[in-house]
């Protein structure tokens, strides 16, 4: 009965994938990736490598994580040692560009300056020249670093440049090209490394030689013949956070503008109490300041001595515990307060001013309203549940 078949999963058929052969000339097509694993340590790093397609001759280095800044090292270094190879295969992750980004990215861009054409693999197989490359290097390095007590990845590197390539990888896994020729070409002297394995944004030039990066303001100090507003200058930006500015192949002298202080920096609160402690300044008395502003001098004495422990940002109130008025009465006369209070939730302020009379402690009903206020207990219903929570026999 159909009731009793059991439903199979639909089997999807095996694509068939054509034999490729490999480049018959050295730096015809390089293959680059990168591979997020626990090669030493206890923490992931990433291997990216990029391989001669024709000859399985390899360059890689070990980063954090795979960024446009590893790949366009990896590639430089492979460029300075072989030379400039003519396609790079990739696959299609955002640091690479392709289709799925509607910009270009900063390694597509250097590509396109050096002259080397991207082809996108559609698949993992596509380039499986470098996958099968980080999986001996699974199987073989890492084994390697852990017998050598590597776990950092400056011995990383170090191991793996000086022992692991020349000495286990250049002698047992590449071979020979087809052609003894090569396509690998030498860098043009029009062409700099320096300005190119770099990332470039541009700004536009303002109409006062201006423009705006990382949030600051720089001016061109560069002399110009003529004006050059709404034209685009070029920011290259080096790895190690610096950068300069280039109109066209000329590198421009900038200045960054410092701008005032704007006056709610640190809101209108603080900003008022530093214009009262910008006046007691340009009196010279406190005492003169506090009668033009209308406070009392203790007010502007407890902003210098805040000022001067905390900066500006200690003027702002944020949970700051309130300091004591030097005419409330002492902390253990209020103490004594609530303790007789709660003895006795009962009374009022009026026998409870009596019995601290008793004790020679003179007190105004008006202050022991004012305590019971602040500490919640003005009804005699909180003072009994106040008594009653702290076990207290009444």
């Amino acid at each position: 009965h159909e009731i009793h078949h059991v439903k199979r999963a639909k089997r999807r058929r095996t694509r068939v994938r054509k034999y490729r052969e490999r480049m018959g000339l050295p730096g015809l097509m390089l293959q680059m990736d990168g591979s997020p694993h626990r090669w030493f340590g206890d923490g992931k790093s990433c291997l990216i490598a990029i391989i001669d397609d024709a000859t399985s001759d390899i360059h890689a280095q070990f980063f954090p994580s795979e960024t446009t800044e590893g790949c366009m090292k990896v590639m430089r270094a492979y460029i300075e040692k072989r030379g400039v190879f003519k396609t790079l295969y990739v696959d299609r992750a955002g640091i690479f560009g392709g289709p799925k980004r509607s910009n270009f990215s900063q390694m597509q861009r250097a590509c396109e300056e050096l002259g080397i054409e991207i082809i996108f693999a559609n698949s993992p197989q596509g380039k499986g020249r470098i996958e099968r490359a980080f999986d001996t290097f699974q199987d073989r390095l890492v084994p390697e670093l852990r017998f050598n007590n590597i776990t950092d990845m400056e011995s990383a590197n170090r191991y793996l440049q000086e022992e692991f390539i020349p000495n286990y990888w250049a002698k047992k896994l590449m071979v020979q090209a087809v052609s003894a020729r090569s396509a690998f070409r030498p860098l043009p002297p029009d062409l700099d490394l320096n300005s190119i394995c770099v990332q470039k944004e541009y700004r536009t030039i303002r109409r006062d030689h201006t423009f705006s990066f990382d949030s600051k303001m720089y001016v061109i100090d560069s002399p110009v013949r003529y004006s050059i507003e709404n034209q685009k200058v070029e920011i290259r930006c080096q790895f190690d956070g610096t950068f300069s500015a280039y109109f066209g192949h000329r590198r421009l002298d900038i200045t960054e503008l410092v701008e005032p202080r704007k006056c709610h920096e640190y809101g209108k609160e603080v900003q008022r109490k530093l214009e009262a402690l910008e006046l007691v300044e340009q009196l010279g008395s406190i005492t003169k300041a506090a009668r033009i502003l209308g406070c009392s001098r203790q007010t502007l004495y407890t902003y210098q001595q805040v000022m001067e422990e905390e900066g500006p940002l200690g003027l702002k109130r944020i949970n700051k515990p309130l300091k004591r008025s030097k005419n409330r009465i002492p902390e253990h006369v209020e103490n004594k307060i609530i303790e007789r209070t709660l003895l006795n939730p009962h009374g009022t302020a009026i026998q409870l001013m009596k019995v601290l009379k008793e004790h020679d402690i003179t007190v105004s009903i008006t202050t022991i309203q004012n305590i019971w206020k602040r500490e919640q207990l003005n009804t005699r219903e909180l003072r009994i549940k106040r008594s009653q929570s702290m076990n207290i026999e009444v």
